[in-house]
């Protein structure tokens, strides 16, 4: 007689066994996103913006701004993706010496309006605007223009479209490239509600995860973050409206130009400076120099030792090379002057 078959009780068991994790599997769901709603509640709390802070209608943006200094060339400070205008208060301390600084938060960052599209053209049509609030265009006011990080695109783009209302132009660890950095496309599909907004607000909330992340930027030569370093760079992502725009920002990838679109700028004829990290790893080794190459600049400076925020771990060779990029911008507005009277 044929032997009876054997797989049809261990079929059953995987059967039975598959079940059993589907059902554990959607209870443990059942109660994550039931603890996710929870949490999400009881943070929903927005933080307030410190008081004292400045405003200026910029364009479409109500826009924060910061100045030091009373007396110089102007120059005008552009922070990249997620920092403020808090990033510069290592810098722009020490430009005040000679010249007339000035920061402002993009839309998106820091504390001014959030107010979409977060593009270049945005950004940039910003930043002009802010130049005409704060009467930097006319003669003897034409601002060099300093673009950190993704910042660099931004002050790029000013230079492409209003060359005659600038003094120069220092792109700062960027080489405005749109790289099609950010989030991979499944971003916006894994990470849905509630759970992204528990993560976002349990990493802020994570004092080590906030080190780790300015620590691996900024390198061993920047200050320790105290409890008022946390809440500069926490802050700012818990206004209202902060996280809507960061889930905006980050669908859209870090802003950035095409390579011929950034290569315009070498025909512009506007002082040029690229000033990055040695140990930026960010970029690759060549990024520095390949960018000076393409806009027309002089061979790039190299801080060394330092990574992405040079601003933070080596302001004063940054305000070294921004004197060098100054005494530039200022020979050729004399030569300008005496071509003109000539």
């Amino acid at each position: 007689m044929p032997a009876e078959p054997t797989h049809g009780p261990h079929r059953s068991r995987l059967r039975r066994w598959l079940r059993r994790a589907a059902l554990g599997c959607a209870v443990v769901l059942v109660l994550v996103t039931a603890a996710s709603f929870v949490f999400n509640a009881v943070t929903a709390g927005r933080a307030a913006p410190p008081r004292g802070l400045r405003y200026v209608q910029a364009a479409d943006v109500r826009t924060r701004y910061e100045t030091w200094g009373t007396a110089g060339p102007p120059v005008v400070l552009v922070h990249g993706a997620f920092e403020s205008v808090d990033t510069w208060s290592r810098l722009a301390p020490l430009l005040a010496h000679d010249h007339r600084v000035y920061a402002l938060d993009l839309t998106g960052d820091g504390y001014s309006e959030r107010h979409g599209p977060y593009t270049v053209d945005h950004f940039t049509r910003q930043l002009l605007g802010f130049l005409d609030a704060l009467h930097l265009a006319g003669p003897g006011q034409r601002p060099l223009l300093v673009g950190h990080s993704s910042g660099a695109a931004v002050v790029t783009e000013a230079a492409l479209r209003a060359p005659h209302r600038l003094g120069g132009v220092m792109l700062l660890d960027g080489d405005a490239l749109d790289t099609g950095a950010g989030p991979p496309p499944a971003f916006k599909h894994v990470l849905i509600e509630p759970y992204r907004t528990s993560l976002l607000r349990l990493g802020l909330g994570t004092d080590a995860v906030i080190r780790k992340v300015y620590d691996t930027q900024c390198g061993p030569a920047c200050p320790r973050l105290d409890a008022a370093g946390l809440d500069q760079w926490r802050r700012p992502l818990r206004v209202p409206g902060a996280e809507n725009a960061l889930w905006s920002m980050l669908a859209a990838g870090v802003p950035g130009l095409p390579a011929d679109h950034v290569a315009r700028l070498a025909r512009v004829r506007l002082p040029k400076s690229v000033v990055f990290g040695a140990e930026d790893d960010v970029f690759s080794r060549q990024t520095p120099q390949e960018t000076a190459r393409r806009i027309g600049a002089p061979p790039a400076t190299l801080i060394p030792g330092a990574r992405h925020l040079t601003m933070i771990s080596n302001p004063e060779a940054v305000a070294t090379a921004l004197d060098r990029l100054t005494a530039t911008s200022v020979a050729a507005s004399g030569r300008l002057h005496r071509s003109a009277g000539s």
